[in-house]
């Protein structure tokens, strides 16, 4: 793991990455970057869940990027662009090959990797450093990534209870300002906006009982990639919420599957457009209490008894409670007890 690089400084901020490597990599590696989610307003790099790719042969970076408290819209897809093309300007430095290029993100993340997708083969948002290489990147999985912000009240489920439009919601907080208001920046952020035929191929997950970002979101993106004749598969989780119920082998296997096709494999990609269903898996570790409820820690009691090294997270190897409580407590289902897993 080398932590912390830096890719770009606005100003005197500096925005870093984190990169995993396989231990002595014969070859130049193909590379898939981890965007994290927090509604474009919180979130870190840290605990990022394509680490487990290193194993099959992958580099994995995860990045950081300004958030909608410090920067308002493009901002965001900005520094992705910006990381995709340090990365590929340092991938001699570092082993990579610069033509084998994937990002996955989730939510807000979804949202990102989905627009890094479909501006691949345009400058939009290209600004800063390195702009003699290209930000294009070779795949994309979008995990319930929002699309057109101005349909998110549409088609969610009756236990949703957050309103989308209104000026203290994420998406207005994103654009700067409420979105029906600011039509033309809500165009600019969506994905859909940007698709043409150098599109590259989507793996869109989405859950059809999610509250948060509503299943129809991944619809409009899969309809509209799909009338454009776009390699496309669309796999719908039955019962699952906001990353709730994404722990099943047959979506893990689905991911590695795509990934390995798109950026491993030197077959052509099939141009074909698909959709798929499983159904959402049991949370890991469900164990639960003679009363029927699951055992509880703070965060600051976790951090407190096992935090060794005081760096805010907790490994399963660290942790000295009961081994059948971290898979309860490790709710993003990372390897690691954050902040994130209590919020």
């Amino acid at each position: 793991m080398k932590k912390d690089l830096i890719y770009a400084t606005i100003g005197d901020r500096p925005l870093k990455l984190d990169l995993y490597l396989p231990q002595e990599a014969k070859k130049p590696l193909p590379l898939v970057i981890w965007v994290h989610g927090g509604g474009w307003m919180s979130g870190t790099k840290d605990g990022c869940p394509a680490r487990r790719l290193i194993a099959d042969g992958f580099a994995v970076a995860s990045i950081e990027y300004r958030l909608s408290g410090e920067a308002i819209f493009p901002a965001q897809i900005e520094d992705c662009k910006a990381a995709v093309r340090w990365l590929r300007a340092n991938a001699d430095k570092y082993g990579l090959d610069p033509n084998k290029f994937g990002v996955w993100g989730s939510s807000a993340g979804g949202h990102l990797v989905a627009l890094l997708g479909t501006t691949s083969d345009t400058e939009h948002f290209d600004v800063g450093d390195h702009l003699d290489v290209s930000s294009r990147v070779q795949a994309v999985c979008d995990y319930y990534g929002p699309t057109d912000m101005l349909k998110m009240d549409e088609g969610k489920p009756a236990t949703a209870r957050r309103r989308h439009d209104g000026p203290d919601s994420p998406e207005s907080k994103l654009i700067g300002g409420p979105i029906l208001e600011n039509k033309d920046k809500v165009a600019r952020a969506n994905p859909i906006t940007y698709i043409s035929p150098k599109t590259p191929p989507f793996l869109i997950v989405h859950g059809d009982a999610d509250p948060t970002v509503a299943h129809l979101q991944s619809v409009l993106l899969y309809d509209a990639l799909k009338k454009e004749n776009l390699p496309v598969h669309f796999h719908t989780i039955e019962g699952a919420g906001h990353g709730k119920g994404f722990g099943g082998a047959d979506v893990t296997e689905m991911v590695d599957q795509f990934f390995a096709a798109t950026l491993k494999s030197e077959a052509p990609i099939e141009n074909k457009q698909m959709t798929s269903k499983s159904k959402a898996s049991e949370p890991r570790g469900a164990a639960r209490s003679a009363q029927g409820r699951r055992p509880q820690m703070s965060y600051e009691q976790v951090m407190a008894r096992a935090d060794r090294n005081k760096d805010g997270k907790v490994t399963k190897e660290e942790f000295d409670g009961p081994p059948r409580l971290f898979p309860v407590l490790d709710r993003n289902e990372d390897g690691e007890l954050t902040r994130d897993d209590f919020r």
